[in-house]
């Protein structure tokens, strides 16, 4: 698996179907030129790591959302595997962000998530400026899930950066706290 992503370089353009309250629909990644992005590639609708991820990210979407920024989960399954999935989960059915389906791959295979022989996505985080610039993206093993509380934390991070230029955020930076800026001593209170 080859990945040519690059920090601080354009996404990867994508136009694909998602399933997304009640309906399917045609969304590009253009189409949230303005806000930011998270990107939540997962293995397949019908397991077991990934409600409990996709259930915790929906319980989180409001706040995200005041943040500006725009959930889309990929997977390799169809619009109609969203769909059903949706209709059978207590869980799933609390999602009201897009379900992207990418059966033939070529969203994974662009971001690089897709495990080569086996037509699933490796759990893939991927966090898109409201410029479309790539700022972020980690990648899981199958068996590992993800938290929600660290994803918006680093979209704060990187949005205090974006907006504060020149300063920089040390490790479990969190809104209020110290900040560095290169060169000198920390600034701001805690």
């Amino acid at each position: 698996m080859e990945n040519k992503l690059a920090i601080n370089e354009p996404a990867p353009p994508f136009e694909a179907q998602a399933y997304c309250n009640s309906q399917v629909k045609k969304v590009k990644l253009s189409d949230y030129q303005g806000k930011w992005v998270v990107l939540f590639f997962y293995p397949a609708d019908f397991t077991f790591i990934c409600p409990t991820e996709l259930g915790e990210m929906a319980d989180k979407y409001e706040e995200l959302k005041q943040l500006n920024t725009e959930i889309l989960s990929v997977s390799a399954d169809t619009v109609f595997v969203h769909k059903a999935w949706h209709d059978t989960s207590l869980t799933i059915k609390k999602i009201k962000f897009p379900m992207v389906a990418d059966p033939a791959g070529q969203i994974c295979q662009a971001y690089g998530t897709m495990i080569p022989g086996e037509g699933i996505s490796l759990r893939g985080t991927f966090i898109i400026d409201p410029d479309g610039i790539l700022k972020a993206f980690e990648l899981h093993d199958n068996s590992i899930g993800r938290s929600a509380k660290e994803l918006i934390r680093k979209i704060k991070a990187a949005q205090f950066v974006r907006e504060h230029g020149g300063e920089v955020c040390p490790a479990s930076w969190e809104p209020g706290q110290k900040t560095l800026k290169p060169g000198l001593d920390l600034v701001g209170k805690i």
